[in-house]
């Protein structure tokens, strides 16, 4: 009886002491996998905030280069404008000049004397119809650095007539269209038409038609990136009349003009008696000079 007593409680301490035994077996595996989880977690967070850091450091670089390039294209409009009021400036005003600095706007001045084809010709639709002029008169284009908000098509000044009747209209084209590669702001003159009446000759009505038109011909051929010094001068002032007798009573002259390949037209009217009129047809041509000037 006692022996069997002693061994069952011997029995018990055993089962107690391994009881015991997995119970801290079990506790140190736990303490070990949450040791383990801990860096992990931190790792994983730390990867998460880099990947976060670098999407916005991304996204606000190019917001900073998008603001950039804008600014570019706003100084650059800047910059086009003041070369177009220092042209104004010496408009038929010979021997007159002004000087500018044409700052950098990230991109590339190009002035093209021997581009931009003119062509006018005039016609009654009856006993008119002549070519008075047929010559390159030049253009300034500044190539912008790339943007999307360039504002493409936008009329900084004028608009897409490149020939107007209206005494007083802007003589300025300034625009931006697409280049070859990237945006461009393209400064160029289109060309302006005025008439007048001046009694009766010969029992005929005398008309007379003004048209006016601004020459870069002999502009200096520039093409350069950066800050550049300019010089607009006005050469001088060409006029060339043509006289018509027309021998019906004709109500309208038309004048077409073709600008680099954009076409318009304007029709001037015409007082006239039973016995004609005499159109006295007067070209004047404003020779503009930009070159780079040397201080």
């Amino acid at each position: 009886m006692e022996l069997n007593t002693l061994g069952r409680g011997q029995a018990k301490r055993v089962k107690n002491v391994i009881a015991t035994a997995l119970k801290r077996g079990f506790r140190m595996r736990s303490h070990s996998r949450k040791a383990l989880a801990i860096p992990v977690t931190f790792l994983i967070l730390f990867v998460s905030m880099l990947g976060v850091i670098s999407i916005t450091y991304y996204f606000a670089i190019e917001r900073v280069n998008a603001g950039s390039q804008v600014l570019k294209v706003s100084m650059a409009k800047q910059n086009m404008n003041s070369l177009d009021d220092n042209v104004l400036s010496v408009l038929w005003q010979p021997g007159s000049s002004r000087t500018m600095e044409f700052g950098d706007c990230g991109g590339r001045l190009n002035v093209q004397p021997s581009s931009n084809s003119l062509v006018i010709n005039i016609t009654d639709n009856n006993e008119v119809t002549d070519t008075i002029f047929n010559a390159n008169v030049g253009q300034t284009i500044y190539e912008l650095p790339y943007s999307e908000s360039a504002d493409t098509g936008l009329y900084l000044k004028g608009d897409g007539r490149v020939i107007v009747n209206q005494t007083g209209s802007a003589i300025t084209q300034l625009y931006i269209r697409n280049g070859l590669e990237h945006p461009e702001i393209l400064l160029c003159y289109r060309i302006v038409t005025s008439s007048t009446t001046s009694g009766i000759e010969s029992n005929r009505t005398v008309n007379n038609l003004r048209i006016y038109l601004v020459d870069l011909n002999s502009s200096q051929d520039i093409g350069i990136m950066g800050q550049i010094p300019l010089r607009i001068s006005c050469n001088n002032i060409e006029n060339t009349v043509t006289t018509y007798n027309i021998s019906y009573q004709a109500t309208a002259l038309t004048v077409a003009a073709s600008l680099d390949g954009i076409r318009g037209q304007v029709s001037i009217p015409i007082s006239s008696t039973a016995y004609g009129a005499i159109i006295n047809v007067e070209l004047v041509v404003c020779d503009i000079k930009i070159e780079r000037w040397v201080r």
